[in-house]
């Protein structure tokens, strides 16, 4: 199963303008279990997102907080640069698009989940090809105005399915299961 799970705001940002979630921290319930990160075999972000990940976690300075943050989860990373991994980071850097690199990612995955982090557009690329089961959205209760876009690309409602919607703290979590289009071939 692919998974795009992610935090947004009510206006449909998923950081700031300065690729941020700093706005995010504070909402109330944010700690609450049932926002837990998805158990997944495979991590997959973009280079935006895991450059943000290694600032904030201080990857690179600090032994073990990549390990700590991660555990022994394969993280691959979309890039065309080459960018740091910390030291025992099972990291791998990739280019190319997500239709050709997606065998590699299930074979990786070992049939275990794969959690699509970011950004938004990586998680399109995954819905262009037809790729993506799930979405899991933890609205939160903050208009930014403007940032990086929650998923910039038109999904019409006979793609999307609203599977689950709760009350958590200060956000609603909604689920949707994500149909293939006609024309899709994963």
């Amino acid at each position: 199963m692919i998974i795009y799970e992610t935090a947004t705001s009510l206006d449909g940002w998923i950081a700031d303008d300065e690729n941020s979630l700093s706005w995010l921290f504070p909402v109330p319930g944010g700690d609450d279990p049932r926002l837990a990160t998805p158990d997944a075999s495979v991590q997959v972000m973009g280079s935006t997102t895991y450059e943000w990940v290694l600032r904030e976690i201080g990857a690179m300075e600090s032994p073990g907080a990549w390990k700590e943050a991660f555990g022994s989860t394969r993280v691959v990373v979309f890039t065309h640069r080459d960018l740091p991994i910390p030291a025992d980071a099972q990291v791998q850097l990739i280019s190319g698009s997500v239709r050709d690199v997606l065998p590699e990612i299930r074979e990786a995955a070992a049939n275990g989940t794969i959690w699509v982090v970011g950004g938004g557009d990586l998680a399109g690329q995954f819905a262009d090809v037809g790729a993506l089961d799930e979405i899991r959205l933890s609205v939160a209760p903050v208009a930014l105005g403007s940032g990086a876009p929650l998923l910039p690309r038109r999904l019409d409602s006979t793609r999307l399915h609203l599977v689950g919607a709760e009350h958590v703290g200060g956000f609603a979590r909604l689920t949707y299961s994500v149909s293939s289009a006609p024309d899709d071939a994963a």
